[in-house]
């Protein structure tokens, strides 16, 4: 018999960024939210919701987004596949890269695990999304990105002065 290591028993601390920009965006993220507790997912702690412009064509709708803190067992392949099946059933279509969506759910950070096969960990751009930072700097104001290991207020302190004045929580 296999014994596992008493860390793979335990559930792990994730960082999730939930968005969206098409129908009605807060009832989307709520939407997805309770879908995510559904699947043994449990919210520990949430930001305040934020507004930003799309990208990279702003003139695409507004995205709303969040940061959710959270523990599961689940592993990252499982976790994303689970993050994929939400926005399917809340409406997501394939369609363009970074064309406007009713739910985008992002594994931001998982237990500051780097992975680069099936899933990427970290989300390979957060540290330079605005929408990313100041939620998670408001949950978290001592989280270190994973790779770099630069203080959320380092990253936030990197975004051009547009990116700063373009975000506004809701």
């Amino acid at each position: 018999m296999i014994k596992l290591d008493t860390s793979e028993n335990q559930a792990k601390l994730i960082y999730l960024g939930i968005g969206s920009n098409l129908g009605n965006r807060k009832n989307n993220i709520d939407k997805a939210k309770f879908k995510l507790s559904e699947n043994n997912i449990f919210i520990l702690r949430e930001s305040n919701i934020y507004e930003t412009f799309s990208w990279p064509n702003e003139k695409d709708p507004k995205f709303l987004n969040i940061v959710l803190e959270v523990k599961t067992f689940l592993s990252p392949l499982k976790l994303l596949k689970v993050c994929k099946e939400i926005e399917k059933i809340l409406g997501r279509k394939k369609t363009a890269k970074n064309a406007p969506r009713k739910c985008d759910i992002d594994i931001l950070d998982y237990s500051s695990k780097k992975m680069s096969k099936n899933v990427i960990l970290p989300h390979p751009r957060m540290h330079t999304r605005n929408f990313v930072l100041f939620p998670l700097f408001e949950i978290n104001k001592n989280w270190k990105h994973p790779i770099s290991k630069k203080s959320i207020k380092t990253l936030i302190c990197s975004l051009s002065n547009k990116e700063i004045r373009s975000i506004k929580k809701i």
